[in-house]
């Protein structure tokens, strides 16, 4: 499930070049109403999916408990960017932390407030990332999680 931002383009291809390494199918939607994700549900089954992976967005954000509901109804193990999603019920995510990026914009804020020029200030990417794994949601799948991974994860959710 995806979008047309820059970002999405770059992480789809990503994701196609790592499917092609596996031996995996890789099937888009875009969805950004519900009739558009009502419409994925109805074709994900009949397509055989065996996983669901959301991209960020406001949209799927809102939609992250509904995006959830679906896979885990579906037996498929579900990955996200947002930390939100596995809370939800997806499996895990990975991506950005949230906080860390809440804290470097407070730090901008600060700057700004201070006299700096906004177009003077650099343009910074992510450098904290998490995963978060949701071990019911793995339990439910019939999956094990290895114990390396869930020692690597910033957070368990049982």
């Amino acid at each position: 499930m995806s979008s047309t931002t820059s970002v999405h383009v770059t992480t789809l291809k990503e994701v196609e070049a790592a499917a092609k390494i596996l031996r995996l199918q890789v099937r888009t939607f875009d969805v950004t109403t519900l009739a558009a994700l009502e419409q994925s549900f109805k074709v994900i089954p009949e397509r055989r999916g065996e996983g669901l992976m959301a991209l960020d967005g406001l949209f799927m954000f809102t939609q992250r408990r509904r995006i959830s509901e679906f896979a885990a109804r579906n037996r498929m193990p579900s990955v996200c960017s947002n930390r939100v999603f596995p809370e939800a019920g997806a499996l895990m995510s990975y991506g950005a932390s949230f906080g860390d990026l809440y804290e470097r914009a407070a730090t901008y804020v600060d700057k700004i407030l201070k006299g700096a020029k906004p177009a003077d200030l650099p343009i910074e990417e992510p450098t904290k990332f998490e995963l978060v794994i949701n071990v019911t949601t793995a339990k439910a799948l019939g999956l094990t999680i290895p114990p390396s991974l869930l020692r690597r994860a910033d957070e368990v959710i049982q």
